[in-house]
């Protein structure tokens, strides 16, 4: 066997490793998106379980977000310390058993208990595909960043198909949670049979000391003004429709999964993009979209062809806003799990505030106020994001200076 053969044979070996472990995050990130878009669709089933209101079952959203915040900071450490593969294994079996527990409470404080643990568990799967992703790909993440998202977004689009499909067969919320908390096992299953990659060199680790603290906290505010929001219209479009009419029980449900398909489309798509298109160019236009669909929501709010056709263009502006901002953020620093926990504070920040903010004030106001919240923080963002480039630019500029 000549230099060459031993070479190109050793280049197939690490791709292919790549491939399996790229294949584990993908898995894990389905059952996060199936976790993640199931609270929404399974909201009046727990209310009506726990005799609550929605202002009191709002807070259902805090805590698993609030448990989110709490799982990925602290996630980001262990996958820095400890196998990363079988750092997310154990973090879904615990979402698997949370998830087989949800029917069975029927006390809103345990609920809320149980809920703060799923988001705990799904913080660091969060943290850690994002992570554990960057480190196999490097600087070609782009397109396999997208990729992860899309899955995600495949099990976001099937959770309210499947919560439909068992509250139609049983008439209750059991079902769909105990069928949930199955589809855990394979990508554990999976992961505990792949290698887990290698952690960056440690003198990547200490580049990041020397991003500027101003970057990563513009960073911050921006992923909790879009998970906010993105959390918020997954989560509420169907007690949204469901409350002005404009769909039924099983109708509401499909308006939700079609959110969250047109957002897993939109994923797809932006994967090619990823490859041509600055990362600047991706999250303008993903903002400008999403604020033309809540605004024609806003504008014809008692149509059901306006809700259905504002949904699906949400869906899609919104899709790569997230996965781009974290691979415009490889680009200015080293992502270590320390420092991309950071970020997953924020996301998690604001999908605990803005879905929790509007269920304080869904029943007073009335149902409208959901867009109106949405769009105002979608605005808020676009601020932001204009921050964001005028620090991204800076931050290019100094690292292109010579170092003396």
């Amino acid at each position: 066997m000549t230099t060459s053969d031993v070479l190109l044979s050793g280049d197939l070996d690490a791709r292919h490793t790549r491939l399996i472990q790229t294949t584990g995050y993908y898995l894990a990130f389905i059952t996060l998106g199936l976790i993640s878009a199931s609270l929404g669709a399974t909201l009046p089933g727990l209310t009506e379980q726990t005799g609550s209101s929605f202002s009191q079952i709002s807070y259902l959203f805090t805590a698993r977000s609030f448990g989110y915040l709490t799982g990925s900071f602290s996630g980001g450490r262990f996958y820095d310390r400890f196998i990363g593969n079988r750092v997310m294994a154990f973090a879904l079996a615990v979402i698997g058993l949370s998830m087989f527990m949800v029917p069975r409470v029927d006390w809103l404080p345990a609920l809320i208990v149980l809920n703060f643990i799923v988001g705990f568990s799904q913080g660091s799967v969060d943290v850690g595909g994002n992570s554990l992703i960057l480190w196999v790909h490097g600087a070609a993440v782009g397109p396999f960043m997208n990729g992860l998202h899309f899955f995600w977004g495949v099990g976001a689009f099937l959770s309210p198909i499947i919560v439909a499909w068992a509250i139609a067969q049983t008439g209750g919320i059991a079902l769909a949670y105990v069928g949930l908390a199955v589809l855990v096992i394979p990508p554990i299953v999976w992961l505990l049979r792949a290698p887990s990659p290698d952690r960056p060199s440690q003198r990547a680790a200490a580049d990041v000391g020397d991003a500027p603290v101003g970057l990563v906290i513009t960073f911050m505010a921006f992923v909790f003004l879009y998970v906010g929001a993105e959390v918020s219209f997954g989560g509420w479009i169907y007690t949204y429709a469901l409350t002005l009419g404009l769909a039924g029980v099983k109708t509401a449900a499909y308006l939700t999964s079609a959110f969250w398909g047109a957002l897993t489309l939109g994923r797809l798509l932006s994967i090619p993009l990823a490859a041509r298109l600055r990362p600047s160019v991706l999250l303008g236009g993903g903002l400008l979209g999403t604020l033309l669909a809540i605004s024609a929501l806003l504008i014809w709010r008692d149509s059901a062809v306006v809700v259905w056709a504002g949904t699906i263009a949400a869906g899609l502006s919104m899709a790569g806003i997230f996965p781009v901002t974290i691979t415009l953020a490889n680009s200015l620093m080293s992502m270590t799990g320390r420092i991309a926990a950071w970020f997953f504070v924020g996301s998690s920040a604001g999908g605990m505030v803005i879905p929790w903010l509007i269920g304080q004030r869904f029943e007073s106001v009335g149902a409208q106020v959901t867009m109106l919240i949405i769009f105002v923080d979608m605005a808020l963002a676009s601020v932001v994001y204009l921050i964001l480039l005028a620090r991204a630019r800076n931050r290019q500029r100094d690292m292109l200076q010579p170092q003396t």
